[in-house]
């Protein structure tokens, strides 16, 4: 997967992850990934009901030792 940028949220709550995944990806063309690392729990809901909203792509999520990390790509 080619990652055009990488926003790292850690530390930070609902609902800065969005504001920043948001403003990070309209810096970004059509077509590219997005790679947002967030420490919120409630991160996975959030990006998952936001990329349905906004007809992006969450092509996949993971978590590891209370990091999750999502790939989105824009629509």
């Amino acid at each position: 997967m080619n990652i055009k940028v990488t926003v790292d949220t850690k530390g930070m709550a609902c609902p800065m992850p969005i504001v920043k995944a948001k403003k990070a990806l309209d810096g970004i063309q059509s077509g590219e990934v997005m790679e947002v690392i967030s420490t919120d729990k409630g991160s996975l809901q959030d990006f998952q009901a936001w990329v349905k909203g906004t007809n992006h792509e969450l092509l996949k999520h993971e978590e590891a030792g209370g990091v999750f990390t999502f790939y989105v790509k824009k629509s």
